[in-house]
């Protein structure tokens, strides 16, 4: 099968999975620390390894979007005030 570009609107519906697939790794990794059950740690863990692979492979999937915003190579400054 050939590989076709996203459409635009396909990569913005992809960008935010991407995005709620990495905030539910992120809370994943961080309630383990406070779960004290071992299935439900084992569980969450799993989910966590599950969730790590699909996003690789929808990272890989992104790469066709049309377009593709340049990554900066420096954090912004956190603001203070």
């Amino acid at each position: 099968m050939k590989d076709f570009p996203l459409a635009p609107h396909e990569s913005i519906d992809l960008h935010e999975v991407l995005n709620f697939k990495t905030l539910c790794v992120a809370k994943s990794k961080l309630m383990q620390g406070m779960v004290f059950d071992k299935e439900l740690k084992v569980l969450m863990q799993k989910d966590v390894e599950q969730s790590t692979q699909a996003i690789n492979e929808l990272k890989a999937i992104y790469e066709r979007a049309p377009f593709q915003a340049p990554v900066p190579e420096s954090k912004p400054a956190p603001i203070l005030n």
